[in-house]
């Protein structure tokens, strides 16, 4: 196999590239000098090494703890518990919420065999009690595995006492993603979020 080939194989791996995709930024790089692909390629190469996970939130961040958990201007009363660095990514990008998050880093997908586990379950009551926070939103896709996360979490956050659980209302279309939420949709879902029934 030659090198634009294998090349092509490890990007069409990569999510929403096929075939035609990774071709085309395969001759893309080719166009490029060596420095600019030694620049890229120790980007990658460094990319985990030069990342840690923010041991209040789990985060990724170059910090520990992470920009949003040391910033003194967010407010702390409230608590966004997100599935994944992608939906941590959408809410800072939309700018529109200003408290700190959660990432679970996981969810509920029995038909993948992904469940919430005991250790994240225990590092986010361990922020909980550290926080207290007034809100807890639960900010999980609307899908199927967005709503059994959403009971496996009610389930988890039966202990706490004092702060009120909501949940974004769905301005999100049914079967979406938060991180493919735009601003105006992500804004309007976090303002008409509701309490979280049992």
């Amino acid at each position: 196999m030659s090198p634009i080939e294998e090349l092509t194989e490890i990007l069409k791996k990569f999510p929403s590239l096929g075939s035609r995709s990774a071709q085309k930024i395969v001759f893309y790089l080719l166009k490029k000098d060596n420095e600019e692909l030694n620049y890229l390629g120790g980007l990658i190469a460094n990319l985990k090494r030069n990342l840690k996970v923010c041991s209040e939130c789990g985060n990724i961040s170059s910090e520990d703890p992470c920009e949003v958990c040391s910033d003194p201007l967010r407010d702390r009363k409230t608590l966004c518990i997100v599935e994944d660095i992608e939906s941590f990514q959408a809410f800072e990008q939309a700018k529109i919420y200003n408290g700190l998050y959660h990432v679970l880093g996981s969810q509920t997908a029995p038909l993948w065999d992904k469940e919430i586990t005991k250790e994240s379950a225990d590092f986010l009551l361990r922020h909980i009690k550290k926080l207290s926070p007034k809100e807890i939103i639960i900010a999980t896709s609307p899908t199927i595995e967005g709503d059994m996360t959403k009971f496996s979490l009610m389930d988890i956050l039966k202990p706490v006492k004092n702060s009120k659980i909501t949940r974004l209302a769905f301005g999100l279309p049914l079967g979406g993603s938060i991180e493919f939420a735009d601003r105006t949709t992500l804004h309007a879902s976090l303002d008409a979020r509701r309490p979280v029934e049992e």
